[in-house]
């Protein structure tokens, strides 16, 4: 929420009233999101559109965007595939610094694009809708990477011992063992997504119960359950963490990093990386969503049950599910196929002879 507050201030005016309408609807991680994709939306205005060339992204007002054209938006997409960003370095210079995006990334900004522009037009601010006018970019199906069950041994073994890791990492793992542990076995465990695993509070959990509360998408509150293996691993680590002095605002914190604040999202994400490249060296780019893939698969290959994974995975349509775990249906068709017995033998019948 501090940090939201803080690009907010780093936004055009207008923009606070589009945050605070969505509040109830969406989570803080969420909005921060939003506000990180539209700074780089009127970034993209004032570097690439002569009309809007020079002006700085607090002084955009609500009549701008009434000159943002269907065509701006399209040529937005291309901006999105290959762009320049500037940061400033501690000691008062600016690097500059390549980002790519690919089909996923440049869908999800645009999705955020079409989220405020139905505020603006709901609201009066803009007469058409012009985002809605621009399809978002195609997915193109990509093969979903899960790891096999000796695979998800060896990243947990690896994290628990760090004897196979880089000399550059094992100076740290003693550090940060027991957190890596639990979340990795908090991910391929239950499912949750790497925002909700950020988000977790210490007050969060119930290990009377084996129970804890995640925030879903669109701010919902669930209460999830934990196996003792897995719960075991976080006990382990909440000792430790009841014993680090968390910096002010990072109290509450379950998941710490190493500098005593809230672990980001991408630390989390190098901290699969790292794991997963020695425990799977031929899967490319595990990440902490291909970690709830494979929760995902376990679950639906030991229960068959379609709406079961939807619902622990928070999956709002189950069709959604069903395309995530398509390969596991075609297994199940297969073995049905199989099931399937007509005769029992095959029955060889003699031809009388005729000579």
């Amino acid at each position: 929420m501090r940090r939201l507050r803080e690009l907010e201030r780093e936004l055009p005016d207008f923009c606070s009233n589009y945050f605070l309408s969505i509040e109830q609807q969406t989570g803080a991680l969420t909005r921060l999101s939003y506000a990180y994709d539209l700074k780089l939306f009127f970034q993209y205005l004032s570097d690439e559109l002569p009309k809007f060339h020079g002006k700085a992204v607090t002084e955009f007002t609500a009549d701008d965007m009434k000159l943002v054209t269907k065509q701006d938006l399209e040529r937005y997409a291309r901006y999105l595939s290959l762009y320049v960003k500037n940061e400033a370095l501690e000691d008062g210079q600016v690097a500059s610094k390549e980002i790519t995006n690919h089909e996923y990334g440049i869908k999800r900004k645009y999705a955020s694009l079409r989220a405020f522009y139905r505020y603006l037009f709901s609201e009066g601010l803009i007469e058409s809708n012009t985002a809605a006018l621009v399809p978002l970019p195609k997915m193109h199906e990509r093969a979903i990477i899960r790891l096999d069950i000796d695979e998800v041994a060896r990243i947990l073994d690896l994290a628990e011992s760090g004897a196979a890791l880089p000399k550059t990492y094992q100076k740290y793992h003693n550090v940060t063992k027991k957190r890596d542990l639990a979340m990795l076995s908090l991910f391929l465990g239950t499912g949750i997504r790497i925002s909700e695993c950020v988000g977790l509070n210490i007050d969060d959990f119930d290990f009377e119960q084996n129970a804890f509360v995640v925030t879903r998408k669109g701010g919902k509150e669930v209460i999830l359950y934990l196996s003792d293996e897995v719960a075991d691993a976080l006990k382990d680590y909440l000792e430790e963490r009841r014993q680090i002095d968390a910096l002010p605002g990072h109290e509450d914190a379950f998941f710490l990093s190493i500098q005593r604040r809230r672990i980001t999202q991408r630390a989390v994400e190098n901290m699969v990386k790292k794991y997963a490249s020695i425990a799977a060296p031929l899967k490319k780019k595990i990440s902490p969503h291909k970690l709830r893939s494979t929760f995902g698969t376990n679950l639906y290959r030991e229960t068959g049950d379609i709406y079961l994974v939807a619902d622990v995975l928070g999956h709002s349509d189950v069709n959604t599910t069903r395309k995530h775990y398509a390969a596991i249906a075609e297994d199940h068709r297969r073995i049905a196929a199989q099931k399937t017995v007509l005769r029992e033998e095959p029955v060889h019948t003699s031809l009388p002879d005729q000579s």
